[in-house]
């Protein structure tokens, strides 16, 4: 699979991975958003892998408990913030003013 040189949302980028399934189509795909980002951002492998599974782990935040758990295994990532948890509201508001305040 390869993703077009061109700029697109992380809604479209990031979006089909909430719905795979299957390690093979995650690793796949993970080597797909990995090439994007290195071409669209000079970044190195590393770099951009890096990247790319914390924006997948923040994405996955957005979507239920069960695509969230889902997408963290097959992608091995979690939430760049709450990690694999899944904080009240107050709680995620808390964590946010203080990173905000550092």
């Amino acid at each position: 699979m390869k993703i077009p040189n061109e700029q697109f949302t992380n809604m479209e980028l990031l979006d089909p991975a909430m719905k795979i399934k299957t390690q093979k189509e995650a690793d796949e795909y993970l080597d797909a958003l990995v090439e994007y980002h290195m071409n669209m951002f000079g970044s190195t492998r590393g770099k951009a892998e890096k990247d790319t599974k914390s924006n997948l782990g923040y994405w996955a935040g957005y979507y239920d408990s069960k695509t969230m758990a889902r997408v963290n295994k097959l992608f091995k990532t979690s939430h760049p913030i709450f990690g694999n948890t899944e904080p009240t509201p107050e709680k995620a508001y808390k964590m946010g003013r203080m990173l905000g305040q550092k």
